[in-house]
């Protein structure tokens, strides 16, 4: 007779065995209905899951983040399904859930077409509407390779027989459909949300380009009709917003095939990137940081040593020369490490922050690659903080709060925080471990964040503290990071005298705040759609005459908002007003100047914003006031 205790603490007791879905209707037919899944102490099972003994039991629906992504891998079978009918010698091979939805990959001897995803996604919607029920069963992995070489199934049979022979295979059959997976799914076809086929892409067969090129169908999927509609607005306008599309229409940027991975930056986009590292700069300058460089070519040695040939050997790029081995570096970390050890240092040096704007190169696979958002070669705002363990909870406290500074200043006000712990390949102890996972979660209790633990999804010499911002359209990017490594200082031979006099290994912490500059400067061209506020306008203002008559006296305006600091340009083309202000308008330059006969006998300048405001007339004194109060707030309340 077990006793099922739910969420809100109320138990039921059942006198037999009971099933998910039959504790779902004993709370009533509504949540009967909405029921996806369960979990049951913890573990995610299907709605047909009989529970005997005492347990803990939740029931999921698609209200639920484990619902939502239920519905996603269920709609990459019904996706598959649907594929198989439509196209038979179509073969498929794996198909996960991605963040908003799901793909599969299929072996057919045509290229899809974007008729072929209509026809597609309507016999989805077809098969979803039958309802057909979704059942589980166990396999052996001798009778499920027998199984699918009977169907022609070739991928599948690689797959199962790379699983080992001793382990449990579950199966998931709808209709004339089945496939190896782990579940749970959907009870029933009829529960499959709202979903829409995306696109298709090329992908090569376990990811790797010396096998076969698949294609790759992508599609989204969500609870109900209302928040795919909202899902495919958003989908929209970040289309709309694509940086790579901002970069080339406002001449920021570029890449091409000669280089692939790396960015040829224009002079917008270069006074951008300027204006971005001298921010970091300054505040880092303002809060004890000593800013340094190191090379790009160290010898393999300093990299196995470190451990990071053992981890990152496939990313890093080589060059041999004298008969020695050198990595383009990677990361800094084993670099600051170096500059720590000349000169020994004592407890007082304590801590010591070492930051620099670190250019590194990783073998990212060419089907990675995406503008300037994954690239190979990258500068990151990094830094590492050497200091004694009773110092690590006040140097990560006051990075949080240095941290929410900063994105404030460029406009990002919501932050999400995870706590990441120790995956399964590392280095160190577990008491070691022990001790850095507890120190950063003190730290973000002693601060009342709220947090979520991510298991095993830490680095491999330690913890990790990852923040992410949210855009406009609510995308969440992960930027900064603070990682607690008591490994790495140790592998390097790093030593300080302690207080007593002993020699001591340093804690070191690894931080970053944007990441990647390329990256961030990406997602601040998405967010901003090109609209940046006034400080990081590549150009600030627009000095624009109206006839030859005021061309000299708008290089004077130009000339004298120059030398304040200001970025300014001006247009004296022989064109209408109205055209030029329209053309700067679209550029997202902040403010144009226009000067008429009456600005240049007054000495002023007609001030237009990029929003259509006419600000009036002002002197140039007011405006040059005006231009520094906006830079000033930076990007808050943008």
């Amino acid at each position: 007779m077990p006793v099922i205790t739910l969420p809100d603490r109320t138990e039921k007791q059942f006198d037999t065995p009971i099933s998910v879905i039959q504790i779902a209707a004993s709370i009533g037919p509504g949540l009967s209905k909405a029921a996806l899944a369960g979990r049951v102490d913890g573990v995610l099972v299907d709605t047909s899951h009989i529970i005997e003994r005492d347990s803990q039991v939740a029931i999921i629906t698609g209200k639920d983040e484990e619902g939502l992504e239920i519905i996603r891998h269920s709609c990459a079978h019904l996706m598959a399904q649907a594929v198989q009918q439509l196209f038979p010698s179509a073969q498929v091979t794996i198909g996960p859930v991605i963040e908003d939805g799901f793909y599969y990959d299929f072996a057919f001897e045509r290229a899809f077409t974007p008729e072929d995803l209509q026809t597609i996604e309507k016999r989805m919607q077809e098969i979803a509407r039958q309802d057909i029920k979704v059942e589980r069963s166990l396999m052996s992995r001798s009778e499920a390779i027998a199984l699918f070489e009977s169907m022609g199934e070739k991928y599948k049979v690689k797959i199962l027989e790379a699983i080992p022979r001793d382990e449990a295979l579950s199966f998931y059959k709808q209709g004339d459909f089945i496939d190896l997976c782990r579940g749970p799914h959907i009870p029933d076809t009829g529960k499959s949300g709202a979903f829409k086929l995306t696109r298709v892409a090329g992908a090569y067969w376990r990811g790797d380009s010396n096998n076969e090129m698949l294609q790759r169908i992508y599609g989204t999927a969500w609870a109900d009709k209302k928040s795919l509609k909202q899902y495919l607005h958003r989908l929209e306008e970040a289309g709309k917003r694509d940086h790579r599309k901002l970069g080339k229409k406002f001449n920021l940027f570029h890449t091409q095939e000669e280089a692939p991975g790396m960015v040829f930056w224009h002079p917008k986009g270069w006074c951008l990137w300027q204006t971005i590292e001298q921010y970091i700069r300054e505040v880092q300058n303002a809060n004890g940081y000593q800013e340094i460089k190191t090379p790009q070519l160290v010898d393999m040695s300093l990299w196995e040593q470190s451990g990071h040939v053992d981890k990152f050997n496939d990313d890093m790029f080589s060059v041999t020369t004298d008969n020695r081995v050198y990595a383009i570096k990677p990361m800094n970390c084993p670099c600051h490490v170096q500059v720590f050890n000349q000169g020994l240092k004592s407890y007082r040096d304590l801590p010591l922050r070492l930051a620099e704007f670190g250019a590194c190169h990783r073998d990212e696979p060419s089907g990675t690659l995406q503008g300037i958002m994954r690239v190979r070669g990258f500068v990151q705002d990094d830094a590492h903080i050497f200091c004694e363990e009773s110092q690590i909870q006040d140097e990560v406290v006051t990075f949080i709060d240095l941290l929410t500074q900063v994105y404030r200043d460029f406009g990002f006000d919501e932050i999400i925080i995870k706590l990441s712990t120790r995956p399964a390949n590392r280095v160190g102890s577990d008491a070691v471990w022990d001790k850095a996972e507890a120190s950063l979660q003190q730290a973000l209790d002693t601060k009342q964040l709220e947090w979520e633990l991510c298991p095993g999804e830490g680095a491999f010499y330690g913890p990790k503290i990852d923040f992410s911002l949210k855009d406009c359209l609510g995308r969440v990017w992960q930027c900064g990071t603070m990682q607690v490594d008591f490994s790495m200082p140790g592998r390097l031979d790093a030593q300080y005298i302690a207080e007593d006099g002993s020699r001591q290994i340093p804690v070191m912490l690894h931080r970053a705040m944007l990441g990647s500059f390329e990256r961030f400067i990406g997602v601040l061209i998405e967010h901003y759609a090109g609209d940046f506020p006034p400080w990081l306008a590549p150009v600030q203002a627009v000095v624009l005459n109206i006839t030859d008559n005021q061309a000299e006296y708008s290089r004077d305006v130009t000339r004298t908002l120059t030398n304040m600091g200001f970025r300014v340009e001006s247009d004296l083309r022989n064109e209408k007003i109205g055209f030029k202000v329209r053309q700067h308008t679209i550029q997202k330059v902040p403010y144009m100047l226009v000067l008429g006969d009456r600005e240049m006998e007054e000495g002023k300048v007609s001030v237009r914003a990029r929003s259509g405001d006419d600000l009036g007339t002002l002197l140039l004194d007011d405006f040059a006031t005006l231009l520094a109060k906006n830079i000033k707030k930076r990007g808050r309340n943008a």
